[in-house]
């Protein structure tokens, strides 16, 4: 359906690839985001014997589990993986998560495991190759931005390979890659209030071509920013993780809160 913005995998090289990519042990508690008509499923499922699955296309559903039959323990999860609360899904566990996510979704689908990224082992997606580019992108690059900043802080970002459009049905209209997410241990950075770092992180790119100067103001002005050896005049796309941590704990320290210094 179109509306679900659905490209299913048929390319049996590319699809063998992935699975050795994310190299599935039995024990492992794998959960798959999008199964579709199974292209992954299958295999993922003969690997652990179990495999959990999220689909909210209902028309997808009965075939699905006809055609895993057989192949392992199924269990299928009518939903939105938006709504998902995977720490609940988890147990006691730490999941596997890896799915072909529809392209329509995948920014906000990855802030929410962002979310949850203490009980999630790895991840592997197929993604639009732009977003990709964007997650693994460093201070200077064009591609650097919010998403940049925000999965770092959270993840290890690793881009395995591309995979083109006629490995799909339909055939997008983009080229894709394989991405491995591995979530820290230890965060990179240290950050007193979370919310307020990410708060920091979207204002600072809200406009690109405006200056920390202007996209903070309210937040932490000039010179507070220069007071850490950071240039006001800049734009955040020059900024490491590190910077925008060092931003971020001194409005906290400030008290500033996202609440109080938004106007």
């Amino acid at each position: 359906r179109k509306r679900f913005g659905q490209n299913f995998l048929h390319d049996r090289l590319v699809i063998q690839r992935i699975v050795a990519s994310i190299h599935p042990e039995p024990g492992d508690h794998l959960v798959e985001i999008g199964p579709g008509r199974g292209a992954i499923t299958i295999p993922l499922l003969e690997t652990c014997g179990h495999l959990e699955v999220i689909e909210l296309d209902r028309d997808l559903i009965e075939p699905l589990a006809r055609r895993c039959s057989g192949h392992g323990e199924l269990t299928i999860h009518t939903a939105d993986a938006l709504r998902v609360n995977f720490c609940e899904l988890a147990g006691d566990d730490r999941l596997r998560i890896v799915g072909n996510l529809p392209y329509n979704i995948s920014t906000p689908l990855l802030f929410h495991l962002l979310g949850q990224a203490g009980c999630i082992q790895d991840m592997h997606f197929m993604l639009q190759k732009e977003v990709v580019d964007r997650m693994a992108a460093v201070p200077g690059n064009g591609a650097y931005g919010r998403l940049s900043v925000m999965i770092q802080y959270r993840c290890r970002v690793t881009p395995l390979f591309d995979i083109g459009p006629d490995s799909f049905r339909p055939a997008p209209q983009v080229t894709s890659t394989l991405v491995r997410l591995g979530p820290h241990r230890e965060a990179p950075v240290t950050v007193i209030n979370e919310d307020l770092f990410a708060d920091l992180v979207r204002r600072a790119f809200a406009q690109r071509r405006k200056t920390l100067r202007n996209n903070l103001r309210g937040l932490i002005e000039g010179p507070e920013i220069e007071a850490l050896d950071i240039d006001p005049g800049a734009r955040a796309e020059t900024l490491t993780l590190q910077q925008f941590a060092q931003l971020a704990n001194h409005a906290a320290r400030q008290g500033n809160s996202i609440q109080t210094r938004s106007n």
